[in-house]
């Protein structure tokens, strides 16, 4: 097994895969969280669902919402024959509402390419509406058990700590950190796809982005972050995102009158929900601009139609 084609820091030791491997994928048969979508029942809609609400949001909130989602829209062509704004309202406070709208599209385009049926091909998936580079191989790894590798913010972040040294990843994947992953990839699928679930789990539950818990982690006498004494980080520090008095906090209040109106909303009942009318104004004709909210005679708006 050769080293992983990636540079480390000056000290940092070289980590190689096969030392990896082993613990991770125990640590996950003890530890793997029961989620409904990696039971084999959810199948590759279901494991798509998942994918498009956990982007930028907790598992906690998501999972009432998951639930309610596949009670109501069990395979792909159920929501492609509703209008894209019951996904919309359907999408209820997970924020982001606009990841609705193209799980929706993407489900209109599986029902009318694929005959209804999450396709298996990665270069099929990644030619769906709103599929990435990452919902593309997390969908074909953990539907399909592919040998892809999947980075989303966890993986990143123990690739980067375990293998390279670096407390965390740059802000945007690079090809470095690709290579990385690739030469992490164990070469059998079915362990590959493993692989990817427990990577993923590993950063969520210990290798977090604050308070990691080292003592709990399975490759702490491997990580080369940690044996390198834990250098701080020297890029700019993260800040939390701002939601207070952001016009994401406006097209919140605004989508939220909307998704509980079964009628056209009037402007006068829109105005209520905030009393700054230029920001209001702007928050508004941005949720028309992203096709989130249709605008009609009379000063009316609803949810889109089509």
């Amino acid at each position: 097994m050769t080293s992983i084609d990636t540079p480390p820091t000056s000290e940092a030791p070289v980590v190689l895969p096969a030392e990896l491997h082993g613990p991770v994928l125990a640590w996950f048969d003890r530890h793997a969280r029961d989620l409904p979508w990696r039971r084999p029942e959810a199948g590759a809609w279901g494991v798509m669902v998942s994918e498009f609400m956990l982007q930028q949001t907790p598992v906690v909130r998501v999972l009432p919402v998951y639930e309610q989602w596949l009670a109501r829209w069990p395979r792909p062509a159920d929501l492609a024959a509703e209008a894209p704004g019951e996904a919309v309202r359907a999408w209820g406070r997970l924020g982001y509402p606009r990841r609705a709208l193209r799980l929706h599209a993407a489900a209109v385009a599986i029902t009318e390419r694929h005959h209804g049926d999450v396709p298996s091909d990665h270069a099929q998936l990644l030619a769906l509406p709103g599929i990435g580079e990452y919902t593309a191989a997390a969908v074909a790894s953990f539907a399909y058990g592919q040998r892809h590798a999947v980075l989303d913010t966890n993986v990143r972040r123990v690739f980067a700590r375990a293998a390279t040294g670096v407390q965390y990843p740059p802000n945007a994947t690079t090809a470095a950190e690709r290579r990385l992953a690739r030469a992490l990839l164990p070469e059998d699928e079915t362990t590959a796809s493993r692989w990817a679930a427990a990577s993923m789990e590993l950063g969520a539950l210990v290798c977090t982005a604050k308070n990691e818990d080292c003592g709990r982690c399975p490759i702490a006498e491997r990580c080369a972050w940690r044996l390198s004494g834990k250098p701080a980080h020297d890029g700019p520090p993260r800040r939390g995102q701002t939601y207070a008095g952001t016009d994401r906090q406006v097209r919140g209040r605004l989508l939220a009158v909307l998704r509980d109106s079964a009628e056209p909303v009037a402007q006068a009942a829109l105005d209520a929900v905030w009393n700054e009318p230029v920001q209001r104004a702007r928050a508004l004709d941005g949720l028309v601009a992203d096709g989130l909210v249709e605008p009609l005679e009379g000063g009316r708006y609803r949810l889109p139609l089509s």
